[in-house]
């Protein structure tokens, strides 16, 4: 069976594309075009036949794409990343057309949270548009924070010794054994966390929640504001339920699938 010049030509990029999809998680056109060295007509050509194909998805909030859990076999956790996006995008969606705030999804990488996928892009009270991809502090963010918290005992020693090892100067007050003890502690018992704007990102605070599967953390949610705006305290009582119980439809819809 032979192939003409042109079609293996197409495999081969349509390949370096999946590849690179793997290693970025989500992307857009551009970036993908960018980093491959391809016109953004023939990115768009390739994707779409991915796409026809069941290979990649685009984003339920935004205009990147990322591989689809048919692409499973490309790498190792690139596929669970994508389902729960895929699973949780129209949710996130649903949530801040109610509720004008945008949402985060963010997943734990290598001693940091990970934004995922956002409606920060269709959201009016955004603070930053651009959040897909945004490597956010363990222990400085609320999203660290409620995954700390819920994490297996063992994973949390060892994300906690990563972070000392790293010896960030910002980290350091929260690194505290008090500090961990009675915060993480309180997260936990509470089902959500918070931080304020002296933690990190001045003049905004946020509150996150866990997504838990058969009592293990695979997520994060969150949402973001400008301090002044409003009161920690009223966020937690307009917010904090609310977000739990669309963490708990993304939960019951990944076991569903």
């Amino acid at each position: 069976m032979s192939s003409s010049p042109d079609n293996v030509r197409a495999l081969s990029r349509g390949l370096n594309i999946l590849r690179f999809l793997n290693r970025a998680g989500a992307a857009r056109v551009a970036e993908i075009a960018f980093a491959l060295g391809l016109p953004r007509p023939t990115v768009y050509r390739l994707l779409n036949t991915l796409e026809d194909e069941g290979y990649v998805l685009y984003s339920g909030t935004d205009s990147r794409v990322r591989l689809s859990p048919l692409a499973a076999a490309l790498g190792d956790s690139s596929s669970t990343r994508s389902r729960l996006c895929q699973i949780a995008a129209p949710i996130l969606t649903k949530f801040t057309d109610a509720h004008a705030w945008p949402v985060d999804l963010s997943t734990y990488e290598d001693a940091h949270m990970v934004i995922q996928e956002s409606t920060h892009s269709r959201s009016p009270l955004s603070v930053d548009p651009g959040m897909v991809g945004y490597s956010l502090p363990m222990l400085r963010s609320s999203s660290g924070r409620a995954y700390l918290s819920v994490c297996q005992d063992r994973e949390r020693e060892i994300i906690i010794d990563l972070l000392r090892a790293e010896n960030i100067a910002e980290d350091l007050p929260f690194l505290q054994k008090s500090w961990l003890d009675q915060n993480l502690t309180t997260y936990f018992k509470q089902g959500f966390a918070t931080r304020g704007p002296r933690s990190f990102r001045p003049k905004t605070s946020s509150l996150a929640v866990p997504i838990i599967v058969d009592e293990r953390v695979i997520g994060c949610l969150s949402i973001i504001w400008v301090t002044k705006a409003m009161k920690l305290e009223r966020a937690i009582e307009r917010y904090a339920v609310a977000l739990q119980k669309i963490a708990i439809e993304i939960s019951a819809e990944v076991i569903l699938k």
